[in-house]
């Protein structure tokens, strides 16, 4: 790391870990986060001096959350499956992946520590990895830097760096750079994506385009889900938008839009899984169906799929309930946070609908390039492609179908990832 960045970065970090010692317990993800970092070293130095095999290769994957762990998963399971000599360990930053974490398949889950050159040679030590392998894109510079003076093997797979990401930066270049030129191989995910890697500094002779794991693991999931709770809802023929990872700002335009198309396609029916699942969010999305004299039923209730609204109230189905579906709306395209993954109801051959703000999202990009997404501005423009999806046959078959060919054409990524994977372990 730049020696100027070094003391404002160790400062932030010594802050973060202060007030892990004294924030109160509590729901919020901020406080999850912080008090679970109590004693974090000295949960890995127990799993360690009980289960670490010294004998064994460890490989350890870090993604800081849900999304980037389905991309490091289908590389897991080829591990579990083809190299039983390899221990995994997992870590996570963000508390909304915890749940997630634990069905990953490794031998230890956890969170990362905050990236302070202290905690990281003391994680390294108590480890005792062969490689440090991040997901995506959160590449931390002190454990990166640290894991290759302790001759600990480093990459990335999947590795994205969008146009407009704040990482291209002056200041960030600073940061990571030195973190970047210490990596050993680099799977990104497109040749544009390699390009901006290398300006960041990672040697352009260990990047290589490996492709996107999630295609895999969302091909792999739509071909194997056939749900008793996907069926009962398919029993029910009729046009059926699924809408997941909602945000208040989607809801308003969908839930206009769904009324006035209803006026033209009368039986239309709409599966809601919001990314907020409190009570009172889940409360408000019914009364908002009962005041517009629809049937809400929750997706366990008896004859849910009957209703004219089906409301998601829990966590880990939605990748199976695009199956149900017709077409797509996913949500966070008319939010600060960004798009949601697109590719799983491409996945299922759906139309995929989505707000404004994808630029981000290359998957989004080339699913309109192709015909199978959409781009919605407000209202209005929503309306008008749910009745053309929806209404007609042709039409939605015509997306579907090239929404479907566009994941299978990514298909391959997780064979190639983890072959890199497997360079690291064995070089």
């Amino acid at each position: 790391m730049n020696s100027l960045l070094r003391v404002p970065y160790a400062l932030a970090g010594a802050v973060a870990q202060g007030l892990s010692y004294v924030t109160p317990e509590g729901d919020s993800k901020l406080q999850r986060g912080l008090v679970a970092r109590r004693g974090i070293l000295r949960r890995y130095r127990v799993w360690a001096a009980a289960s670490r095999d010294l004998s064994r290769p460890l490989a350890w994957f870090h993604a800081p959350s849900v999304g980037e762990g389905l991309q490091a998963l289908p590389v897991i399971q080829l591990l579990r499956a083809r190299r039983p000599d390899v221990q995994v360990v997992y870590t996570h930053y963000s508390p909304s992946a915890e749940q997630f974490a634990r069905s990953a398949g490794a031998d230890y889950a956890d969170y990362l520590p905050f990236d302070r050159f202290g905690l990281a040679a003391s994680a390294i030590s108590a480890l005792r990895p062969t490689a440090l392998v991040f997901s995506k894109l959160d590449v931390w510079p002190a454990f990166t830097e640290t894991a290759a003076r302790s001759n600990v093997r480093t990459g990335v797979i999947s590795a994205t760096l969008p146009e407009s990401s704040a990482r291209r930066g002056i200041i960030a270049r600073y940061a990571l750079g030195d973190a970047y030129r210490a990596l050993d191989r680099v799977g990104a995910v497109s040749n544009e994506d390699a390009a901006r890697l290398r300006e960041q500094g990672v040697r352009a002779e260990r990047v290589s385009v490996t492709g996107d794991t999630r295609y895999d693991q969302v091909w792999a999931r739509s071909r194997g889900s056939d749900s008793p709770l996907v069926r009962s809802l398919r029993s029910s023929k009729v046009p059926t938008l699924v809408a997941g990872s909602t945000w208040p700002s989607d809801e308003t335009r969908v839930f206009e839009a769904w009324i006035e198309l209803r006026k033209r396609i009368p039986g239309a029916r709409l599966i809601i899984a919001p990314h907020e699942l409190s009570e009172a969010h889940l409360n408000g999305v019914a009364a908002w169906g009962h005041a517009n004299h629809l049937t809400v039923s929750r997706i366990a209730d008896p004859g849910a799929g009957g209703s004219d609204v089906v409301l998601v109230d829990r966590y880990g189905i939605l990748g199976d309930l695009y199956a149900a579906g017709d077409a797509a709306y996913v949500g966070g395209g008319f939010h600060s946070a960004g798009l949601h993954s697109v590719l799983e109801p491409a996945a299922f051959g759906l139309p995929v609908l989505f707000g404004p703000r994808h630029g981000n999202s290359r998957d989004a990009s080339v699913l309109i390039a192709c015909g199978g997404g959409f781009a919605v501005g407000g209202t209005p423009e929503l309306v008008w492609n749910l009745d053309m999806l929806l209404g007609s046959e042709k039409a939605r078959d015509a997306a579907g179908v090239a929404a479907r060919s566009m994941v299978q054409s990514g298909v391959g990524a997780a064979e190639r990832s983890f072959q890199l994977v497997t360079e690291l372990l064995d070089r």
